[in-house]
């Protein structure tokens, strides 16, 4: 009798040990998937000035040459890691029309400062020509892609 025990507990340690396999690789392939489309690039000061914008400078010019978005966000917000998959998609799929970065404002509060950023996430979106524009708060993928669509590439 002990021995029948001993039996299944095997078999059923063994399909146990065959379905979490399962489910990691299925994770890693998930993983590897989203690291293929990662394509914002977080930006410190330093890269920012030279990327963006120089905010030291007199008077704010935009430095790249494809509209861009920056997502001000930090590690302990919520709503800033639910939009982080969300931009990783719109990275990918703006890829070559529209630049997408972040900052952190905890390791870069001066930048958050010079755009007046008080509530995060905070996004601001660069068109080539024209004024930026900052909105701030969570949205869904649909709403993101409207305002990439109207702020950055609607021909005025």
């Amino acid at each position: 009798m002990k021995t029948i025990y001993m039996t299944a507990a095997l078999a059923v340690i063994s399909i146990l040990s065959f379905a979490s396999c399962g489910n990691a690789g299925a994770e890693n392939k998930k993983e590897k998937e989203m690291k293929e489309i990662r394509k914002v690039t977080e930006l410190n000061a330093q890269e920012f000035a030279a990327k963006v914008y120089d905010i030291s400078a007199q008077e704010l010019t935009y430095l790249g040459d494809k509209p861009a978005v920056v997502d001000f966000y930090a590690t302990w917000c919520g709503p800033c890691q639910r939009i982080a998959p969300i931009m990783n998609e719109l990275a990918a799929e703006y890829d070559g029309k529209v630049v997408i970065y972040k900052v952190d404002i905890d390791k870069d509060p001066e930048l958050a400062k010079a755009f007046g950023i008080s509530s995060i996430p905070a996004i601001l979106y660069i068109p080539l020509d024209g004024e930026p524009t900052l909105t701030v708060g969570s949205r869904d993928k649909s709403r993101f892609k409207t305002e990439i669509e109207t702020i950055l590439l609607e021909k005025k």
